[in-house]
């Protein structure tokens, strides 16, 4: 009961909010004329706000939980191996996903594989307890509907640098000024907790 109840006031209050900042931010960084996969895609929000407002780009979706309404293509896959060829997407994103994943450095390393030119990543840091802890609350708050498997896998930016090198990837543009949530709750929710990578790859 309580979950429906914080996962509708979630969706009215927030996810509008998110995928319009997490569209509009990330959309900048996308190279003309780009086909992007969206791994974790959920309902393609986000992407298709990336195509609305960017006509030049197409985006397609994986997801291990197709939900039965997305807003772009959503095919199914393991959670671990990407199925299309090497070299198939200009780019490869990841909204909020790579936290969920069992192993992130290979899913990563997968994402290289199938992108020609980078990795458009948006996830979160967590440098102590109270950042895990406020970090599994929104995670439970806004994907406990879905039946989304929730690990916590939370990490802190050098563990984000490592996990990016074991994948063959380098931080070309970091962001950290995320604003997704208005003022008072940007003091708790936001705090830096969020980030937006660009990654390349490494020679």
């Amino acid at each position: 009961m309580i979950v429906n109840i914080l996962g509708s006031a979630h969706a009215k209050l927030v996810a509008s909010r998110r995928s319009r900042v997490l569209g509009n931010m990330m959309r900048e960084l996308l190279p003309p004329n780009a086909r992007v996969l969206d791994v974790g895609c959920g309902d393609g929000a986000i992407a298709k706000s990336w195509m609305t407002n960017r006509p030049d780009i197409s985006v397609e979706g994986i997801d291990v939980l197709v939900r039965p309404a997305t807003k772009i293509p959503v095919y199914p896959f393991d959670g671990q191996c990407i199925p299309f060829e090497e070299n198939s997407f200009d780019v490869v994103a990841f909204v909020d996903v790579l936290h969920h994943a069992e192993n992130a450095p290979e899913l990563l390393r997968e994402a290289r594989r199938v992108s020609k030119t980078c990795v458009l990543i948006k996830d979160h840091y967590a440098e102590n307890w109270f950042n895990r802890a406020t970090l599994a609350f929104m995670d439970w708050v806004g994907n406990a509907p879905h039946g989304v498997a929730r690990p916590h896998n939370f990490l802190s930016r050098k563990e984000w640098k490592e996990v990016f090198k074991t994948a063959a990837l380098f931080e070309a543009m970091v962001e950290t000024n995320i604003p997704l949530y208005p003022f008072p709750f940007d003091l708790l929710f936001g705090r830096k907790l969020h980030f937006i990578a660009l990654l390349r790859k490494s020679s």
